[in-house]
């Protein structure tokens, strides 16, 4: 892998894209430590730890999460990427359902470019609501609280949050792009990624607090502890990494056909049926439903409200049930979405293609909808495991949030296919020129 690595810089191409893809991942991480005006960062950062210690993480904490700790200091990229994730997702869902939409779709890459502009059109629109009700919030916060976030509340705090948040996000979508065109690709994914990265310092740093009392009795993680921590790290890795890579593949037969003196078709293929599907939005999905109701009820101070708000909180067997129903729910209901087994079938048919023992047509949409089925349950129960194993982790070993985050949920997802996909760019590039890739064995490739 290091000679992979070594070779991935003798290549002028990929070495400048490499280069260009650093430099902007670096010039984001600097933008999450340039504040927003008139806001004291000390003060709110303060106010999440308290959030995270008492409740275990909300909706804040997720976009905290997203942004790379923007949203605890309200940086300029406190929104992080977020506002054109959900405009995205947005968009996706739409396209499946407008008919309008489904056709602009199909029109290649004229198409893709009209719904890409949809979406940025979106995220301003997010980017614009989402920052005025964070100005509302943090005005009305310091008021509860009695500790002073903001300096000077008022329209003009208002109207300057909103500008400097929007502006940031629309920064962080033009560095994306900017990564997806110029550099190795995956520009908005890798921006994620580079911010919960971000956060592994913090999370070691609580380690080392919690074993560096030398009186035994007085720690909070013993050696053995962090032995099995890191044990149970090494394999989440490699489970999800074999999820994500997981496949069924449907062998496919086309007939072959001679026209004139040419001869068509005849070869095998397969179908690619991924294990999960959705990756990582059904987490997201669950996670901003279960969420958003417990955080805006956490701030009314009715007993009816707060009781509801505790009862949606980690580690809560509530908030542990509805997840987990949550994220099963999304993945078949995503997979629905960007699956369609008639669409697929009917496609096969139009060319000549068919699945060994099953007939074309209406037989083969139901056997890859049967086989879809089946998968799609696997791979929603392991990633549900997944979303709610740091719970476990919290009470069973009694470590903050902010370290049981990197053994599941979405960070690791997140960072464990981005990483593979990455890995595969790169990859890509060294076998064009005849350079050994990352495995000696073979290429990266979906597993059966």
């Amino acid at each position: 892998m290091l000679k992979a690595l070594a070779n991935s810089f003798k290549i002028p191409e990929l070495k400048k894209r490499l280069l260009f893809t650093l430099g902007l991942l670096c010039a984001y991480r600097i933008g999450c430590y340039i504040p927003t005006p008139g806001i004291d960062g000390k003060a709110l950062s303060e106010f999440f730890s308290q959030i995270n210690r008492t409740q275990g993480g909300t909706l804040f904490g997720i976009m905290n999460m997203f942004s790379g700790g923007a949203m605890e200091r309200l940086t300029v990229f406190a929104l992080g990427i977020m506002p054109y994730i959900s405009s995205s997702i947005i968009l996706q869902l739409l396209t499946a359902v407008i008919p309008a939409l489904e056709k602009i779709a199909k029109e290649g890459k004229s198409g893709y470019q009209k719904i890409n502009q949809y979406t940025r059109y979106g995220t301003v629109i997010l980017a614009i609501i989402q920052s005025y009700f964070i100005a509302l919030w943090l005005e009305k916060l310091g008021m509860q609280e009695g500790i002073r976030i903001v300096s000077s509340p008022g329209l003009g705090f208002r109207l300057l949050t909103l500008i400097t948040l929007t502006a940031g996000t629309i920064v962080l979508m033009w560095l994306g792009e900017q990564i997806q065109e110029r550099g190795i690709g995956n520009g908005i994914s890798l921006v994620i990624t580079a911010g919960i990265i971000s956060r592994i310092p913090a999370a070691i740093y609580e380690l080392i607090v919690l074993l560096s009392p030398k009186n035994v009795s007085l720690r909070q993680i013993q050696p053995f502890t962090l032995l099995i921590m890191v044990v149970l790290l090494f394999g989440v890795i490699f489970s999800v990494t074999l999820i994500t890579q997981g496949q069924r593949k449907i062998p496919v037969q086309y007939a072959r056909r001679i026209v004139g003196r040419k001869v068509y078709g005849g070869q095998s293929t397969y179908i690619p049926l991924k294990v999960d599907t959705s990756g990582v939005i059904a987490i997201i999905f669950a996670q901003s439903i279960i969420l958003f109701p417990a955080t805006l009820a956490s701030f009314i101070p009715n007993p009816a409200f707060q009781r509801f708000s505790q009862a949606l909180v980690r580690g809560h067997f509530a908030y542990t049930f509805f997840y987990a129903i949550l994220i099963i729910f999304f993945c078949y209901f995503y997979t629905a979405i960007v699956f369609n087994p008639i669409e697929v079938a009917d496609n096969m048919k139009k060319y000549g293609g068919f699945i060994p023992g099953i007939r074309p047509g209406g037989s083969t949409a139901e056997f890859l909808d049967f086989v879809m089925t089946r998968i799609t349950l696997a791979g929603a129960l392991f990633v549900t495991f997944i979303a709610i194993f740091p719970d476990f982790l919290m009470a069973w070993l009694k470590v903050p949030y902010l370290v049981a985050s990197f053994f599941g949920g979405t960070g690791i997802l997140i960072v464990v296919g981005v990483m593979l996909d990455t890995m595969k760019q790169i990859e890509s590039h060294l076998l064009m020129r005849h350079y050994e890739g990352f495995m000696k064995s073979g290429q990266f490739r979906g597993r059966r």
